[in-house]
């Protein structure tokens, strides 16, 4: 088994966001990132304090979602400054990892 070291970024939206999708095209097309992953939360909140849930009464389509991705780590720092100038996401995390490949 080989050890790599990574960097994993995460990006914080809401459904409807249709930046979530350019994002994911830019990081597969244009910067050939190593993986990514799109989640659908079932219940979170934000800066706004405002909880966005599913439930059965309120079948809200403001909920969380997160594109999680991961590469060398200057290819992270390359794909977060990529789609910062041109989708200009609000919420972006990073941080190091390992990549255990055989």
């Amino acid at each position: 088994m080989t050890i790599k070291p990574i960097t994993v970024a995460r990006i914080f939206s809401l459904e409807g966001d249709t930046r979530i999708s350019k994002a994911l095209n830019i990081l597969r097309d244009e910067i050939g990132i190593m993986g990514a992953t799109v989640l659908r939360g079932i219940e979170g909140m934000g800066a706004s304090r405002e909880i966005h849930t599913s439930s059965l009464v309120d079948l809200s389509l403001e909920l969380p979602l997160i594109l999680e991705f991961y590469d060398e780590p200057d290819k992270v720092v390359k794909a977060i400054e990529t789609l910062q100038s041109r989708l200009h996401f609000d919420h972006v995390v990073s941080w190091p990892g390992h990549a255990h490949l055989t």
